[in-house]
């Protein structure tokens, strides 16, 4: 549909395109009004040589430049090249009869000395043609790369949103996961009418908050985090009783270290869920030393060869998180032995806001 801009942007084509032959025309008269004082006849000539510059250069522009070079059909923009110099110059050839017959009338020692000759005509008229299609050339260019950096905003920008949905996708994963181990733990404590049910209930409060509000931030405080590691690990205290040893051992340079929420629990579950107890104990040693560029997390527990490679899901989400999260910033490893389950992570906190 016609709007009033697409008006305005045509008129204003049609005037520039105006303005620029008129220059040209101008050129070209004084380039060959050199050593002569007949005005008309030079202003004559040039016009002449306008219809076979303006088709030079529009066929050059706008046909062989972008269907052919910029294409890369380097064939097809030489062959039609090659067509267009040998049409371009029979009709110079043309325009300088018009000159020696119209304007000298067939005096050929009246004729300008400048229209006499074809190279010195030529040259006149492609360094039109080479200057406009070089400044085309040079106009698709730029388009091409704005182009190109556009599409490439837009893939980032889609592969940013696909990280955010599987990021979310894995945090669903893990809310389930973790809640349903707590539960389980809640429900043994009601049957049993325990004394500690209340304050089972507080804690997992407080963990529900965490994960419901604290989980959507990008980053949060590692004391944060720490203080819900601390109540999971005490609501699973109440579930193992006498049976479980956990020894924990935290260092932090500063109160202002930041990490992604849940990032730590997921390990902690993990030892939980699949550890195995050794000797009537199931022990856990959790390492943490911090500062504000990385943090360094490590947690072991007993292990037995029957519970041996059985991770479960929260190890495999918070691989992908620590992917999507850290990229290129964190180094996990894993060892999985017959006695034991150790899990390093060391991360690179730099950047977190």
């Amino acid at each position: 549909m016609f709007t009033k801009s697409f008006f305005i942007k045509k008129i204003s084509q049609i005037i520039s395109h105006l303005l620029f032959w008129s220059a040209v025309l101008a050129f070209f008269t004084y380039f060959f009004g050199v050593n002569s004082a007949r005005f008309n006849d030079t202003f004559l000539f040039s016009l002449c040589l306008m219809p076979t510059t303006i088709a030079t250069t529009y066929v050059s522009t706008y046909k062989l430049i972008p269907d052919y070079l910029i294409t890369k059909q380097y064939w097809r923009f030489v062959l039609y090249s090659l067509y267009t110099l040998i049409v371009s110059v029979y009709l110079l050839m043309v325009s300088i009869f018009f000159s020696l017959i119209y304007i000298s009338n067939f005096e050929y020692d009246a004729m300008n000395p400048a229209t006499k000759n074809i190279i010195f005509i030529s040259t006149a008229v492609y360094l039109v043609v080479i200057i406009v299609s070089a400044f085309k050339l040079l106009k698709l260019n730029l388009e091409q790369a704005s182009k190109t950096k556009l599409l490439e905003t837009k893939i980032l920008d889609a592969q940013l949103k696909l990280k955010e949905q599987e990021l979310n996708y894995l945090k669903m994963q893990i809310h389930p996961h973790f809640l349903f181990n707590t539960l389980n733990t809640m429900y043994g404590f009601a049957l049993k009418k325990a004394n500690e049910t209340p304050d089972m209930i507080l804690k997992l409060s407080n963990l529900l908050d965490y994960l419901l509000y604290q989980v959507e931030k990008p980053f949060v405080l590692l004391s944060e985090e720490i203080e819900h590691v601390n109540d999971y690990i005490a609501l699973e205290k109440m579930r193992f009783n006498n049976t479980l040893k956990v020894q924990i051992n935290i260092s932090k340079t500063s109160e202002a270290i930041t990490i992604a929420p849940m990032l730590l629990i997921p390990f902690i579950e993990n030892s939980f869920k699949h550890g195995s107890i050794q000797k009537g104990t199931l022990k856990i040693d959790v390492q943490l030393t911090a500062s504000l560029d990385h943090i360094h997390f490590r947690i072991k527990n007993s292990n037995s060869e029957s519970t041996s490679t059985q991770h479960g899901i929260g190890l495999e989400n918070i691989k992908k998180r620590l992917e999507l999260l850290y990229p290129n910033k964190h180094e996990l490893a894993i060892d999985d032995k017959t006695d034991t389950f150790e899990v390093e992570l060391k991360l690179n906190t730099t950047g977190n806001a």
